[in-house]
């Protein structure tokens, strides 16, 4: 009597955890890209996400960004600027050290896609059908 009640709870514990498997929880894992163009993210031996399975955050794409900027640019000496000289009608200026403003919302590019072979962490959603690649790895784990 004992033994069958230990293989009726056995059996209900593999039968939770089968369950709880097959609802494919969120899981976090490691991946590598394969290819950028298309994006292809490798798994494991047999599991290599693309397209639409595959989440970017902003850490693993390029993106752009509206910034305000109040700096000038570094001391100029290879360039000149054209004046309007009354006398002769025109000409430019030679070249002295000087500085441009630089000033007021700006776009910006922040690059940050991915490249052959490097090692990403994604999360796998609920049902597991799409990851959301939430990060590079820069250092080996």
């Amino acid at each position: 009597m004992l033994g069958e009640a230990f293989a009726l709870l056995e059996c209900i514990k593999k039968a939770a955890v089968d369950a709880v498997k097959n609802e494919k929880p969120v899981e976090v894992t490691v991946g590598r890209v394969v290819s950028t163009a298309p994006l292809r993210i490798q798994v494991s031996q047999k599991l290599i996400l693309e397209g639409d399975q595959l989440i970017l955050t902003d850490a693993v794409q390029d993106f752009t960004v509206d910034m305000t900027v109040e700096h000038q640019t570094e001391d100029e000496t290879a360039h000149t600027h054209a004046v309007q000289d009354t006398y002769t009608g025109g000409g430019t200026t030679s070249p002295t050290n000087h500085r441009h403003a630089y000033t007021g919302r700006k776009r910006f590019t922040v690059h940050l896609g991915l490249a052959m072979g490097e090692r990403v962490v994604l999360q796998r959603l609920q049902g597991g059908q799409r990851y959301i690649v939430l990060n590079r790895i820069r250092s080996e784990v």
